[in-house]
């Protein structure tokens, strides 16, 4: 790798790690946000207006990169997420940190898209392997560290400062990207597919409205108009002469692939929001512990992302996934038999085996779909395999966060005890006479069934990657 490429891939991952730890860190800043703020009630939107532009803008920034070069689109991307950061910054109610937060995620959307692209583009397969294997340690580096960097800055400074120190790694980024990075554009007088832009955000903006709806109403009406709306987008780009995504991109395997890693992305985001959940209001462990068990997920993450995606172009993406998706079936096994005195031991090893499944699901999956199409549409590939794991995660937590509430409230009725539900279950402790071997068991009630519907997860992404052709797409 001569210089100017290792300094290319230098100012990916400082992007890349502004996504992730500012992922991280909010988490952990967020009970001093909502109480400074005084917006506990709205405390959810914080998180869901980063996600939704996020998604929404993720297939956009691919189409434009792929029209206008990915230096360009991945260099406005990080501007509009530093001034998303610095206007969070500056908050002064919950209102305006939630507008800001969008604005945020306008941004990373393209952060999470050109990056990979650009490393599709500029290596082979084997440094495509390594390059997309440190991006994905950047991830794991930045849940470690964010919630000790957000602690220090809570304790030290304010909460402000968790924003503005996205700054410097930004434009340093921003400088070392235009600097070394060389492309070349062709098309030099792209169409836009602006009504294909619009009708893609309804349908994105309604169906994870209607992933995180509470009420049936709200949930059928978001339905019916993400249905419409993905009927019209289908004619549409079937018509235009620059469609935002071009459907010859999806084959049998890339839809297949798209799909396990729809499933696939779910799991991980249960496995990332449950898991702390057990450790602590189970297990009893502090926030800092808790964090660090899912430090081992990101080291064999990384190693399997080596092994297995090195294996691509000899054995094929059909026996890679399969043999990964076997390997995460052990690790939930294991999850279906922890308890609430189970030794942390057990949940580590678990975490490590599910490293080793996601690092080769996720960056094969990765090379598959840039494999799959011409440069030239690389961008739009990368960026809609991402788009639907966004949707994946999204759809997950409102699944997962009512398998939990239902374990809960029917642990407690069980019980006899019928006033007791999640929003009150702690809050409540001594006005409802419940005691604290109660709540770890109801949390675990919770945290079990979800356990047991990953298993039927794997399953399911199993069942479909029998679906795929042997014939590999991946080529040295």
């Amino acid at each position: 790798m001569d210089n100017k490429k290792l300094k290319v891939v230098i100012a990916l991952m400082l992007s890349t790690f502004l996504a992730a730890f500012e992922g991280t860190v909010v988490t952990t800043a967020m009970p001093t946000i909502a109480t400074d703020l005084k917006g506990y009630e709205l405390i959810s939107w914080i998180f869901s207006a980063y996600l939704l532009t996020s998604a929404v803008s993720t297939p956009i920034y691919g189409k434009f990169s792929d029209l206008y070069g990915r230096k360009k689109i991945l260099s406005i991307g990080i501007i509009i997420f530093l001034i998303g950061s610095s206007l969070c910054g500056l908050s002064q109610t919950i209102v305006q940190l939630i507008i800001f937060r969008a604005i945020q995620g306008l941004g990373a959307g393209s952060i999470l898209t050109v990056t990979f692209t650009i490393v599709g583009d500029l290596f082979d397969l084997s440094q495509k392997v390594k390059i997309q294997g440190w991006l994905s340690t950047v991830w794991g580096i930045a849940s470690l560290i964010g919630p000790l960097i957000g602690g220090f800055l809570l304790d030290t400074f304010s909460w402000h400062w968790i924003f503005f120190i996205n700054i410097p790694f930004g434009l340093i980024s921003i400088i070392m990207l235009n600097n070394n990075l060389d492309e070349i554009v062709i098309n030099c007088k792209p169409k836009i597919d602006y009504i294909g832009c619009i009708l893609l955000t309804i349908s994105i903006v309604s169906l994870l409205f209607g992933a995180l709806g509470k009420s049936v109403l709200i949930i059928t009406i978001c339905a019916l108009i993400t249905i419409v709306s993905l009927i019209m987008f289908y004619y549409i780009e079937k018509k235009v002469e620059e469609p935002l995504v071009p459907f010859n991109i999806f084959s049998k395997t890339t839809i297949v692939i798209n799909l396990i890693c729809f499933v696939m992305a779910s799991l991980l985001t249960a496995i990332e929001s449950y898991t702390p959940l057990y450790t602590q209001n189970v297990l009893g462990l502090n926030a800092t512990l808790s964090g660090l068990c899912m430090a081992p997920m990101s080291v064999t993450w990384l190693i399997s992302s080596f092994i297995l995606s090195r294996a691509l172009p000899k054995y094929g993406e059909k026996k890679i996934i399969q043999i990964a998706l076997f390997i995460l079936f052990i690790s939930t096994i294991i999850l279906r038999f922890l308890n609430v005195s189970t030794p942390i031991i057990y949940l580590l090893i678990s975490v490590i085996i599910m490293g080793l499944g996601f690092g080769g699901i996720f960056n094969s999956s990765t090379i598959v779909v840039q494999s799959a199409v011409e440069k030239s549409e690389r961008g739009v590939s990368t960026s809609t395999n991402t788009l639907i794991r966004t949707l994946g995660q999204t759809i997950g937590v409102s699944i997962f966060g009512g398998v939990l509430n239902s374990g809960i409230t029917s642990y407690f009725s069980k019980l006899g005890i019928s006033n007791v539900t999640p929003d009150n279950i702690i809050n409540s402790q001594e006005a409802l006479n419940i005691s604290n071997i109660q709540i770890k068991e109801a949390f675990f009630t919770g945290i079990h069934n979800i356990f047991i519907v990953l298993i039927f997860l794997v399953i399911i992404c199993f069942i479909l990657s029998l679906i795929m052709p042997k014939k590999s797409r991946v080529k040295l």
